[in-house]
């Protein structure tokens, strides 16, 4: 009797910065990938992977109904960085709350959320992308979904993230300018290695319902400086006590079975 065939994931903001690579890793673990796209030609290396392209925006609940049936996960990518509060009320709080309401008409099984490291009932009113993250958690944990929510630092690529504008910072300004008193640790975390940590989230058991924190400055920051980019240098660890999912985790990041994704996925 044959195995049966892997269940299909819905990604969200697929042609974005990270999107891309997640839509790869998953693609990589053989596992069908359905990519929600706003426009079909923005989306041609995502199909060349053997992705299904499914025409839709966050914005739009009944695009939202069509592009959840019959999945089952869903891994939620899209925010903005800038813009009207009201914007980031209407893409990112409302939009997630559709999307969640979709999945659970659905029957989908997990959602995995993008969220953010740092976000807290302190942080949460900082700036206006952190308080719609905090409402798009919110949404999920309150929807009776199966959950995993990732909270990435600074993620950084080749061609995208936080790392062409350090590296433009360096190269041309008479002075780096740093936020804060200079004492605080960044931690970084590369685009290739946070993808895997959603493509492994749809179905790791010990993830259910839990929040992890994508970084660690020890393992991240002393990797990067003593050997090659292409070395697993990233661990996740749960941001309240349990141990269960965070050496879960830590297992997942040391395993080497699946190959890595593409080195060049396009930038937004």
């Amino acid at each position: 009797m044959s195995a049966p065939a892997p269940a299909t994931v819905l990604v969200t903001g697929a042609t974005g910065f990270v999107g891309p690579h997640v839509v790869h890793a998953l693609r990589a673990r053989e596992v069908p990938v359905r990519a929600l796209v706003r426009d079909q030609r923005r989306g041609s290396r995502l199909a060349a992977w053997g992705a299904e392209l499914v025409v839709g925006d966050v914005t739009e609940p009944a695009s939202l109904r069509a592009a959840v049936t019959g999945v089952d996960a869903v891994v939620h990518l899209v925010a903005i960085i800038k813009g009207r509060r009201a914007e980031f009320e209407r893409i990112m709080t409302q939009g997630t709350r559709d999307l969640v309401a979709a999945a659970r008409e659905a029957g989908v099984r997990r959602f995995v959320l993008a969220s953010a490291l740092g976000l807290d009932e302190r942080s949460k009113d900082a700036v206006p992308y952190y308080a719609a993250k905090w409402e798009m958690e919110r949404a999920l944990k309150e929807s009776g979904l199966e959950y995993v929510i990732l909270r990435p630092s600074f993620v950084f690529g080749k061609e995208g993230g936080v790392l062409p504008t350090f590296v433009r910072l360096a190269r041309f300004a008479p002075v780096t300018p740093i936020v804060g008193p200079g004492t605080q640790r960044l931690q970084p975390i590369w685009v290739e290695d946070v993808a895997e940590y959603y493509a492994r989230s749809v179905d790791l058991p010990a993830a259910a319902n839990r929040t992890f924190g994508a970084a660690d400055p020890e393992r991240v920051l002393g990797a990067l400086e003593a050997r090659p980019r292409r070395q697993p240098a990233f661990v996740a660890r749960p941001l309240r006590s349990d141990a269960s999912a965070g050496d879960a985790f830590r297992e997942a990041s040391r395993r080497t079975d699946h190959p890595r994704p593409a080195q060049d996925a396009p930038a937004r």
